[in-house]
């Protein structure tokens, strides 16, 4: 089950950030994979959905926001799924 306890408070300042995410208006699927894609495919996909999060104006508060919710799934602030984990691994040690 996902920890939600770590997750900003309903309100539209700890949100706000997103109206100006570059992947509004992008289908979610180009950031989180369908069951059972491996290898070229998800490489490709996750390639792509990378590129957006680079021309971002909020990658900084969306790869935040990830790091701090523990997001375990998609590509959120630029980063993958293994790349958020080896950061919060960091984190924790540090």
């Amino acid at each position: 089950m996902v920890e939600t306890t770590r997750l900003p408070k309903p309100v539209s300042e700890s949100w706000h950030w997103q109206l100006d995410a570059a992947c509004r208006d992008v289908s979610a699927s180009s950031f989180f994979h369908p069951d059972n894609e491996r290898g070229a495919a998800r490489a490709e996909r996750e390639r792509n959905a990378k590129l957006i999060c680079n021309q971002c104006a909020v990658l900084r508060q969306c790869r935040e926001h990830a790091l701090e919710a523990h997001e375990p799934y998609g590509i959120w602030g630029g980063l993958g799924e293994q790349e958020r984990r080896e950061l919060i691994a960091q984190r924790r040690a540090a």
